[in-house]
């Protein structure tokens, strides 16, 4: 009876929410793969304290299916997934994807650095939204274009976002340079400025002096905003974009991106050719003094003989 009531009397354009107060509500599921090591796990619990509006959930056993994710996802009521994929103990892959429907990006994440090592000064309020900042290389294509929107969907918190506080302190920034994403995390600080030094002489006109002691005290009130670094700092590859949420049609392909174990082999079979060039090297010193040391014996041999001495 309650709610009839209340349904009769209240108006109906009261509950409806207005276009400013809308807010768009975003949540983000992030897990990793079996394999991670103690760095992994420690940037991704840098990203769940940089991310309010993010649930933490328990490692993934399957590297092959990775379409479980939008299960997981649909079963904890998140619109999007963060995904860590380790490879061989020592490579990591994110996957960044919206679900259910797409699309995702796979990422190669490189020099990376969590907010314990890096040991800044920053220390910036737990909970608190960002700013996003792109460069401006992200619009020169399509690619980077999405890449761009898939991040901003990813790191910017939401307003009114679940465990999120009503302050912004920080910015995420984000740099497209050699073909790669550059990510480093600010504080936003604000210092009060140094009131200038008062003037040894003094002026007759009252005027002047009143005009004076204003413009000092408005230098006195004014704050200056610097950026400090607080961590983590990583690099990102992007290596392919699919259209669906973790398969799909292949939108975008990195054709200039080599996987680590190229690069690994490359280094042994370089490292091969050194060590085969140095066998070879030494068989053939081993030649060498071999034959020198038989002739050697030749000539003493001669030497010794009676028909050589009483010739």
């Amino acid at each position: 009876m309650a709610s009839l009531f209340r349904a009769v009397t209240t108006h109906p354009d009261a509950d409806k929410p207005s276009a400013a107060t809308q807010t768009h509500k975003q949540r983000l599921l992030i897990l990793s793969s079996r394999g991670v090591t103690y760095r992994h796990r420690h940037l991704l619990n840098d990203l769940v304290c940089m991310l309010p509006h993010s649930r933490k959930d328990a490692k993934l056993d399957s590297k092959n299916n990775l379409s479980l994710l939008n299960e997981v996802a649909e079963l904890y009521n998140c619109n999007g997934v963060l995904f860590f994929e380790a490879r061989k103990r020592q490579d990591l892959y994110m996957w960044l994807s919206r679900v259910p429907n797409g699309p995702c990006v796979k990422f190669h994440v490189q020099n990376l650095h969590t907010m314990s090592e890096l040991n800044f000064t920053g220390n910036a309020l737990k909970g608190s939204r960002a700013i996003c900042s792109f460069d401006a290389a992200f619009d020169a294509a399509p690619a980077t274009a999405l890449i761009r929107e898939m991040l901003l969907q990813t790191f910017a918190v939401p307003r009114g976002a679940r465990k999120s506080k009503p302050f912004i302190d920080r910015v995420v920034a984000f740099t497209w340079a050699d073909g790669k994403v550059w990510v480093r995390h600010y504080q936003i600080t604000t210092s009060a400025a140094v009131a200038p030094a008062a003037a040894d002489a003094k002026k007759d006109d009252g005027e002047k002096e009143k005009k004076k002691d204003k413009k000092s005290k408005a230098a006195a009130e004014a704050e200056k905003t610097e950026l400090v670094e607080i961590g983590p700092r990583f690099v990102m590859t992007p290596i392919v974009i699919l259209e669906g949420s973790f398969g799909g049609p292949v939108v975008y392909e990195n054709r200039e991106f080599v996987s680590p174990n190229a690069v690994r082999t490359a280094i042994r079979e370089k490292r091969a050719v050194r060590k085969g060039g140095r066998e070879e090297q030494r068989t053939k010193r081993g030649v060498k003094k071999r034959q020198l040391q038989e002739e050697m014996k030749v000539v003493k041999e001669g030497e010794v003989e009676d028909a050589v001495l009483f010739a």
